[in-house]
């Protein structure tokens, strides 16, 4: 199908998902927002979990009404794609039905796991044989706890939330490899399951289910749902299930440019061909994510929006722009926190939280909102600033500018923040590049694109950016912020050793 097709990309986040329909026609990149859907996870069996068939059932209707406005335009539907968040999974049946609730990642269950595993398998080796970064939620960790305590009588096969929407929409099991990566379990260098790893710590390795890439043609949409939905005999296709996978496939990378995917995590990175495995790279607790087409994302996670956006909610929201515009005319230097301190993962309090970490520091904790915030978004832009140099120094590769993309790009303050403590330049944009690489996968599967450089030229050229030049003045920031990096960091390279 050429540039007359239309491709539907579900995207799924950490507690929002949306349903798009998606044109790359000759002279314009078409996106349609055609659902918007909410689920926060619920307290269920003692644990927080998904609800996963509800969230189905969104998608649904999602697809449902983008069939209903292709039929209205005239155009066929040529593929659907799902991409999600990473590390959280489901556990089905012989017949491909859930046994249980999937429990979200922000779930307790995985406290003090990560030492119980590297008493039997030491930290240094995961590494080596995976590339990923240690976060405590990651899969592995994840399934650990969920065997100790008892998996379910039933349950046949382990899915990742995008491969099991994938398995309700066409009947097949199969771990698509960007995802898979995030668990921790595949071997980076054989780029499949490291059985030796699994049975070393007594996980399930039989429920582990094939590993495919993206572009990989899934089958046909059910013909019970396709009826039901009317989309006709429509491909499901897996584009990079991983939500910043297919972030990193819509993004117009230059040469030498890094990519910040900016949203509730903020995942700041570089594109390679081979994964980067050495001591110094697990010292610093970068990771080796799996890409589409075969490249690697080597990127760190950073704790992101979400400490700035639970601060707004215990402020009782307001507006957003006019607490930004507060913020850029705060003039006077702030306090500055470490963002991927560990206390901001879920904590009762975030404004709570801060006042600690600035307590321990030796800064004055602010009240004032403006004051918070900016608190908050300077030192998240010092952060991206500090991994920048430390991939630099990896890599062996100087970083000539960063673009932006996701929801956070919409954040000017924090664009020109990143502008000034990099000393790059930033493009921002495109703000829906989840959307973006999920539809173009599908779009090289159909034979609109001969590659991926292809598809971000065409991109480039259809998506709305803006530029940012670094200013001066940041001087003493950076000194601070050093300081309280130092102190934390330092703890985090004990832990690694």
């Amino acid at each position: 199908m050429g540039e007359d097709a239309l491709h539907i990309a579900v995207d799924l986040g950490a507690g929002s998902g949306r349903v798009f329909l998606v044109r790359f026609g000759e002279e314009e990149l078409r996106l349609d927002e055609v659902r918007r859907f909410h689920y926060p996870p619920v307290e269920s069996e003692g644990h927080l979990r998904w609800d996963l068939l509800r969230i189905f059932d969104e998608i649904k209707a999602g697809i449902h009404a983008a069939a209903s406005r292709a039929r209205h335009s005239h155009r066929p539907i040529s593929s659907i794609g799902v991409d999600s968040w990473g590390v959280d999974y489901g556990l089905v049946d012989a017949d491909g039905q859930l046994v249980e609730l999937p429990v979200c990642y922000r779930d307790a269950r995985t406290r003090g796991v990560m030492e119980e595993v590297f008493a039997q398998v030491p930290r240094a080796e995961i590494f080596a044989r995976t590339g990923i970064q240690f976060l405590p939620f990651n899969t592995l960790f994840q399934l650990y706890a969920h065997a100790r305590e008892g998996l379910p009588k039933g349950a046949r096969k382990l899915l990742l939330i995008p491969d099991l929407i994938n398995l309700f929409l066409t009947g097949r099991a199969a771990s698509e490899w960007t995802n898979a990566t995030t668990t921790q379990l595949v071997n980076a260098r054989t780029r499949a399951w490291d059985r030796e790893l699994a049975e070393r710590l007594d996980l399930p390795v039989q429920l582990l289910a094939e590993i495919v890439p993206a572009g990989t043609d899934l089958g046909r949409l059910k013909k019970g749902l396709a009826d039901e939905l009317g989309c006709g005999d429509v491909r499901i296709v897996a584009p990079a299930t991983h939500d910043t996978g297919s972030a990193v496939v819509g993004t117009p990378l230059e040469e030498g440019w890094a990519y910040i995917s900016s949203g509730t995590w903020s995942l700041v990175g570089v594109e390679l061909d081979q994964p980067l495995i050495n001591d110094d790279v697990a010292r610093c607790n970068l990771t080796n994510e799996g890409g589409a087409f075969g490249t690697v994302r080597f990127l760190k996670n950073v704790m992101g929006l979400w400490i700035f956006e639970r601060c707004r909610a215990e402020w009782g929201g307001g507006d957003y722009g006019a607490l930004l515009r507060e913020v850029s005319e705060i003039d006077e230097p702030v306090p500055l926190i470490f963002p991927d301190d560990g206390r901001f993962l879920n904590p009762p309090s975030m404004l709570e939280a801060i006042r600690a970490q600035l307590e321990e520091t030796g800064q004055r904790a602010a009240s004032e909102p403006a004051v918070v915030a900016k608190t908050v978004l300077d030192s998240l832009a010092l952060r991206y600033a500090s991994v920048l140099r430390v991939i630099e120094r990896l890599t062996g590769r100087r970083i000539s500018g960063v673009r932006i993309v996701g929801g956070g790009s919409r954040n000017d303050y924090l664009n020109q923040a990143t502008a000034n403590a990099t000393g790059l330049p930033i493009i921002a944009g495109p703000v829906e590049a989840t959307v973006i690489g999920n539809a173009a996968v599908q779009a090289i599967f159909a034979g609109r694109f001969p590659s991926l450089a292809e598809a971000r030229r065409h991109v480039a050229r259809h998506c709305e950016a803006r530029e940012f030049a670094p200013r001066e003045g940041w001087d003493e920031a950076r000194r601070l912020y050093a300081e309280v990096e130092a102190r934390y960091e330092m703890a985090n390279e004990s832990a690694a050793r």
